[in-house]
Order: structure tokens, then sequence, then C-alpha cells
């Protein structure tokens, strides 16, 4: 072999790793960063995939996504944060609560962000506005806190005898806890029942708020739209059963009694969209934050039959959803 065939044959063998690099490097990394767990969390990521894909990203094929779970520690959600900033992902999606994407907008002002909230990113401070958030975030909102009055109202119906019902919320996220509280707090009022609030942010503490619930002779209970409850799913529905007490919450495919609010999975599909359109060059600040607009009343009949509950004609017509 010639010296010239030698020097261009090793040039080109130095040259493919530097191109496959190159080729790795342009491939997109989103940061997932979850208030919960991967368990609980498994549905809505594959949603999040979905739209994804809708969007023309899969995930092992032209994308990659680094996920960082809290496990309901929202103390480690800064840190998540900063360690996804550093590693120079392209995108933040953020799941769980507003404190999430609290901690992703503290963490970067560059790096576009799309969320999934309970509350109103506008009061949280989030968004400059829903219809131009500007800056680099945008995304969902279930408008879950907001909702929290309605739900008691429908659990009123149910037990119409009710005077005492009780409202479990989270105090470590306590922006969204005290609101919460405030408007269920007035609708309770209004319909001149008591609202004990119990308060619950470790598996002990949900035992202790069922002790609680029994001495207080409570005719029902409304647990507040929380990734803590939600990852605890199973225990509080067993708990709600043994110690037959009405609960509301979006827990009826676990045995919950009945709940009411937006499709969570619809909004995880769009936030996808969102994150691939973002990938392909739309900014953040040009994407309008979403509200719900179709929201699912299901009820569990085999929950409210072993409560010794009739379930009225009047929420039977208006469910979306009866499991029996």
């Amino acid at each position: 072999m010639r010296r010239r065939e030698l020097v261009l044959l090793l040039s080109g063998a130095m040259t493919a790793p530097r191109a496959l690099r190159a080729q790795q490097k342009a491939m997109p990394v989103i940061g997932f960063l979850a208030a919960g767990s991967p368990g609980p969390g498994a549905p809505f990521v594959a949603a999040f995939r979905q739209g994804l894909s809708e969007a023309g990203y899969v995930e092992g094929q032209n994308l990659a996504i680094e996920y960082r779970w809290a496990e309901s520690h929202y103390d480690r959600l800064p840190a998540l944060a900063v360690d996804l900033v550093g590693r120079k992902v392209d995108l933040i999606a953020t799941s769980g609560s507003d404190l999430v994407a609290l901690a992703a907008r503290n963490a970067t002002s560059t790096i576009p962000i799309v969320f999934i909230g309970g509350g109103d990113p506008v009061e949280g401070g989030l968004v400059a506005s829903l219809a131009r958030p500007g800056g680099n975030l945008t995304g969902f909102t279930l408008l879950v806190i907001e909702l929290n009055p309605k739900r008691l109202e429908l659990l009123t119906e149910l037990v119409p005898q009710a005077r005492v019902i009780a409202l479990l919320v989270n105090p470590n996220s306590a922006d969204a806890a005290a609101r919460i509280t405030r408007d269920v707090q007035d609708a309770a009022r209004s319909k001149g029942l008591q609202l004990p609030i119990l308060k619950a942010s470790t598996e002990g503490d949900i035992d202790a708020a069922f002790a609680t619930l029994l001495q207080l002779h409570a005719d029902g209970l409304v647990v507040s739209s929380e990734t803590f409850f939600t990852r605890r799913r199973e225990e509080l529905v067993g708990l709600a059963a043994r110690h037959a007490v009405p609960a509301l919450r979006e827990f009826t495919a676990s045995g919950g009694l009945i709940s009411y609010g937006p499709s969570v999975t619809s909004s995880f599909r769009q936030l996808g969209i969102y994150a691939g359109r973002i990938l392909k060059g739309v900014k953040p600040a040009d994407l309008p934050v979403q509200q719900p607009t179709i929201f699912e009343l299901v009820v569990n009949l085999k929950t409210a039959e072993a409560l010794g509950i009739t379930v009225p004609p009047s929420i039977l017509a208006r469910a979306d959803e009866v499991i029996d």
C-alpha cells in the first residue's frame, strides 16, 4: 500500500468516530422532570411519548429522554432541575405540580420548558398570560385546584345528609394547599358544612389523618389533587373502604367512589405534541397555555354499594363513565 493510501485510510478511520459523535449530538434530548415516581407516572409518560410520536419524535430513534423523579420529595426538585440544565438538554418537560415548573424556571431562562400544572400559571408567576406566555415556558393547566369546590358539591350530592366533610391536603405544597383550603372552605360555608382540614405529607400522616377523620365522625372526605396522594391512591382507597368513608378523588379505577376532572392522559399527549413543535423551532412564547375543555365524571357503583350509598339518578345521568 502506498503511503498516500495509508494516510487516507487512517484519516477516514479517524473521521468516522467524529462523524458518529456529531450524529449522536444532533439527536435532541428532553429532560423529563416529575414530582412523583416512575410507577404511578407510567401512563402519563406513555401519553407524552405518544404526543411526541405524533410530532415526529420517537424515543430511542431520533430522540433521547432523561428522566428525573423527585419521589414526592419536593426539596429535591431544584437540584434535579439544575442537573438537567447542566446536561444541556434541549427542552425540559415538567409534571406533577406548579412547583416542578417553578424549579425548572428557576434553573434556566433559556432552555424551553413545557409544563403541566394544576393551578393558575399566571397567578403562580409562571407565565405573563395564557394567550402570550412570554419567556421560555408554556404548557397546560389542568385547573385541578379550581375544581375542588365542585368536587365538594358532588360529594354532598352523593351524601345529602352530610354535615361534616373533611379536606385532606399536603402541607409541603404550601401555596396550593392554602388556595385549595380557602376555596373549599368558601364552598363548605355556603352549604352550611363543617370542614375540618387534615394534613398529610408522609405515609404515617395519612394513617393519622384517617384516625382523626373517625374521631370527627366525618361524613365524607375530599382528597386534594396532589402528586403525593396520587402516588398513594391504593392506600387511600383501602383506608376509605376499610373505614366506610365516602371519599372523592381521581381514584375510581382503583376503587374510589367518584372522580371529576379533565383527562390527564390527554393533556400529557398534548404536552408531547407541544414539545415536538418546540424541538422543530417554535418558540414557547408563541404557544398559548392551554386549558382543559372537557371534564369527565366517573362513578364507581361497586364502591357506592359497599358504602351503602345510592347514587342519585342526577349524577348517573351526567356520568361519562360508570364502573360496576
